[in-house]
């Protein structure tokens, strides 16, 4: 019998970690983790938020382990291999292997305004450091071991991998086919354990209440409630936390710090290469601060600007109705077309706005997951069907994606003009005929208000207060909502 160890994790309790992954733990490229925060720049705004990818990791080994090991002791009649189990357990550890430096941050900013060219994902840089690893390490795996790992992080088989018709294998750490995973059952419980939110939904009960059925992950029917729940939750989670305006604005902070430094320190370089890569960490940060050179002064001085505080600012958003989101484009709104709505003495410049396009949806993009997830009942745990949304409850939502366009602001000086600007572009659409008329208003937050009173003695009062407005008509004209 092999030998493990046991940790003590705040959410899965006590955890048997076997020595294939100490074997793995205890690797440069695998502590590295401990440097890269699970939220990246939500830190900034949520104090509780300090938890990083290296406990996440471990939970999600933990959880693949725990579902393979019931189907392998509850279904015999798939013969799930030992060598199966090892895959999936060290493929849930090291399936995050390929976050760069604030995580979603680095793909999803940074490398596709760095090098565009190369389509570049953490989940093939996963793969990529998984080689390394191996390699580094001297790790005792064959190869067709590795492929699968390789496989089943991405969620499909690979043209190398031999395990391409045991799809359900490819359901438990990233799946493809519904989103239903062990990462987002780790991901979300240990977000909502950190940040203080209370969540309803019951990962345990889930897992315990799964079978495979006709190759693929199936749930018994009553657990219908409970992934929707997931799902809600993690609309909430984006929603509350991952795109909090502060944190969004620091995330483009941290971003024009890294692409300002990114010619003197090669940074998106590193991605090509596993011996590089693996020193890249939030402490670029560090780094970039530390340095004395002038040309990583444009650098420093961004990231002076997020240590005191002296943020971009968030000037205004639109919630786009669905019937209009054809009509709303990055080539109909973006920094150019707002800027040509300024007033002649604003002095606006493209590069003063920052336009983020937000979709938020329940994992699968406009679609219903749980329309792709297959169902067994008691009456025969070998057959499994589809739920529709409307045997489950008429307060399921109609629609699963919503899009937000928001602005965002480098210069604190300019949110007014920019949010001006924005509102005669967004005004413009209905105006001159560039949307059909629709029941829906589009929504736009209230002008910014003042909570603080101008005479209020404070030694923070300069930074929140106005003194040149009269508190009791600012008020009046700030808190009403235009509806365009």
């Amino acid at each position: 019998m092999s030998g493990y160890k046991l940790i003590n994790d705040p959410i899965h309790g006590h955890i048997r970690l076997d020595d294939f992954c100490i074997e793995v733990i205890d690797t440069a490229q695998f502590q590295r983790l401990r440097d890269l925060k699970q939220n990246g720049s939500a830190y900034f705004v949520f104090p509780g938020a300090s938890h990083n990818r290296f406990e996440h990791s471990i939970g999600v080994s933990y959880l693949a382990g725990t579902l393979i090991e019931r189907f392998q002791r509850e279904q015999p009649d798939l013969e799930i291999t030992e060598s199966e189990v090892k895959c999936v357990k060290l493929a849930g550890l090291c399936h995050d292997l390929g976050h760069g430096p604030y995580s979603h941050i680095f793909d999803n900013e940074f490398m596709p305004q760095a090098k565009p060219e190369l389509a570049w994902t953490h989940e093939k840089a996963s793969e990529m450091m998984l080689e390394y690893l191996v390699d580094d390490n001297n790790i005792d795996l064959e190869r067709d071991e590795v492929e699968l790992i390789k496989s089943l992080i991405d969620g499909k088989p690979s043209s190398e991998c031999r395990h391409s018709q045991r799809s359900f294998l490819f359901d438990i750490v990233a799946n493809k086919r519904n989103s239903v995973d062990v990462d987002k059952f780790d991901y979300i419980e240990r977000d909502c354990y950190n940040l203080g939110i209370k969540s309803s939904y019951d990962t345990s009960r889930l897992m315990s209440m799964s079978r495979v059925v006709d190759n693929q992950i199936c749930f018994h029917h009553k657990e219908v409630y409970n992934i929707y729940d997931m799902f809600h939750t993690r609309y909430s989670l984006f929603k509350r936390i991952y795109t909090h305006k502060v944190g969004k604005a620091i995330e483009y902070m941290i971003t024009d710090a890294l692409l300002a430094a990114d010619p003197h320190l090669d940074i998106s370089d590193a991605v090509l290469r596993g011996d590089e890569y693996v020193n890249l960490t939030d402490d670029i940060l560090r780094v970039i601060e530390c340095s004395r050179g002038d040309e990583l002064a444009p650098a420093r001085a961004i990231i002076k600007r997020i240590r005191t505080r002296q943020l971009y600012k968030f000037v205004d958003e639109v919630l786009i109705p669905q019937e209009m989101k054809l009509h709303f484009t990055k080539d109909n709104i973006n920094p150019r077309e707002i800027i040509a709505y300024q007033d002649d003495n604003d002095q606006l410049g493209e590069h003063d706005v920052i336009i983020e396009w937000l979709r938020i949806n329940y994992a699968m993009k406009d679609r219903n997951p749980v329309d792709m997830i297959r169902f067994y009942s008691k009456f025969n745990e070998n057959e499994s069907f589809h739920i529709a949304k409307e045997q489950v409850s008429y307060l399921v939502p109609e629609q699963f994606e919503e899009t937000v366009v928001r602005v965002f602001s480098r210069d604190m000086k300019k949110v007014k003009a920019i949010q001006t600007s924005f509102r005669k572009l967004i005004k413009s659409f209905s105006q001159y005929g560039r949307v059909p008329a629709s029941p829906y208003a589009l929504n736009l937050t209230p002008n910014i208000a003042y909570t603080v009173p101008s005479d209020f003695e404070s030694p923070r009062k300069r930074r929140y207060a106005s003194p040149s407005l009269d508190y009791g008509e600012s008020m009046a004209k700030k808190l009403i909502v235009k509806n365009w």
